[in-house]
């Protein structure tokens, strides 16, 4: 399994290419959409399927996301913002900002089949209590 409990909030990209999700465990995971002609390719195997089905596939992982506690909100920005990052609210009363890298593949950078995220910023304590919703202004 991806997670090892509970999925608390799933966040989307604008352009429906990729979903994050995040667990009870603390972490976050990137999920990328495989249209139905790259599955029968990449994934032979999960051909149980219809030939229109596309497939969501695990490709990364933030797994101390929030320490040991749930992100109970995950938002991507909009397209017009232009930078891709996604921000995250969790039990632990933290607000985090992740930015996708974007170096060269060879150079540890991502890739959309392996994307990776670091923290750009971060609200400790950005509440008393749990972080429930975090939303992008849309423009």
């Amino acid at each position: 399994p991806v997670h090892a409990s509970t999925v608390w909030s799933l966040g989307l990209t604008p352009g429906g290419v990729r979903l994050f999700s995040g667990s009870e465990d603390g972490s976050i995971a990137i999920w990328k959409m495989y249209t139905a002609t790259e599955r029968r390719r990449l994934f032979p195997r999960a051909d149980n399927r219809s030939s229109t089905d596309g497939l969501w596939n695990c490709v990364g992982k933030l797994p101390d996301a929030h320490s040991s506690y749930a992100p109970l909100s995950i938002d991507c920005a909009p397209s017009r913002a232009g930078h891709g990052r996604i921000v995250s609210g969790g039990g632990d009363n933290c607000i985090n900002i992740y930015r996708e890298e974007t170096t060269a593949v060879s150079g540890g950078g991502s890739s959309s089949d392996a994307p990776k995220f670091s923290i750009e910023a971060m609200a400790v304590d950005a509440h008393d209590g749990d972080v429930n919703c975090v939303k992008w202004h849309p423009r």
